[in-house]
């Protein structure tokens, strides 16, 4: 498969756990209190060694028919124990599944009269890429996914370098290993694609970028919410506009 050259830098090094635990207690003393956020943390690392067991692992080696008919790696199983204890400390890995993906692209076509060749796919949180494979089936100007973790985007792009399907539309491709709260917006209409990859002060950290971003170059930006837990956080914005809900996601239009 043919893909665009990076436009991004990525950053030197994977973040530590030490300084993810650290910012994790630090959100949620913020939030709750001392108390809450040493509980919280506690939780979270029992959360990670229950998830450990040899029965947890296999569970997650579960969901394989996208893997197997275009021979990636996109699912949860196989991931490192560093980058699943961040992702207790950040947000969990997990990949979209096909069915619901094209269920919220073909409901946002519906809603927003989508022009696709004017917008930019970015997908916060991309993981292994799977959502970057499955937004190629539309024509996309360019098509970008932003994740944190280097193991999981090098892993991401190995599976766009050996991706190819017949149904593919957009070619311009790329995963690019950043932080969503810092990473630089593409200049053109956007559709935002994030399946609850932050916990919440995160999120609002990532919302403010975006609103930034926006400020002073107006145009269409679209969010697609999978698995929205921390729905609250984009309704208590008045920039964000909910246009579309259903129980496995929300659609929401950004505007000033």
């Amino acid at each position: 498969m043919n893909h665009a050259g990076s436009m991004y830098s990525s950053p030197a090094k994977s973040p530590s756990v030490v300084a993810a635990a650290s910012q994790y207690w630090r959100d949620l003393c913020a939030r709750s209190g001392s108390r809450a956020a040493t509980i919280g943390l506690i939780q979270a690392i029992w959360s990670f060694v229950r998830n450990s067991t040899p029965e947890r692992q296999r569970l997650l080696y579960g969901d394989f028919d996208f893997d197997w008919e275009h021979r990636v790696n996109t699912m949860s199983g196989g991931v490192g124990w560093r980058e699943r204890l961040l992702g207790e400390l950040h947000s969990l890995y997990q990949p979209t599944e096909p069915g619901a993906f094209h269920e919220m692209m073909q409901t946002l076509r519906e809603i927003a009269h989508l022009d696709f060749p004017e917008f930019v796919f970015l997908d916060l949180g991309s993981g292994k890429g799977r959502t970057l494979m499955m937004a190629s089936d539309y024509p996309f100007q360019r098509i970008i996914g932003v994740e944190l973790l280097p193991a999981l985007n090098q892993v991401a792009q190995e599976n766009l370098a050996r991706y190819q399907n017949n149904s593919q539309k957009c070619f311009a491709i790329e995963s690019v290993c950043a932080d969503a709260s810092s990473f630089p917006l593409p200049e053109a209409p956007l559709v935002l694609y994030m399946f609850n990859p932050f916990p919440e002060l995160a999120l609002r950290r990532v919302l403010g970028h975006v609103i930034e971003g926006l400020d002073g170059h107006p145009r269409p930006v679209y969010v697609l919410y999978h698995n929205p837990v921390q729905e609250h956080v984009l309704t208590e914005n008045p920039h964000f506009h909910k246009i579309a809900q259903q129980p496995q996601y929300s659609i929401f239009r950004v505007g000033f």
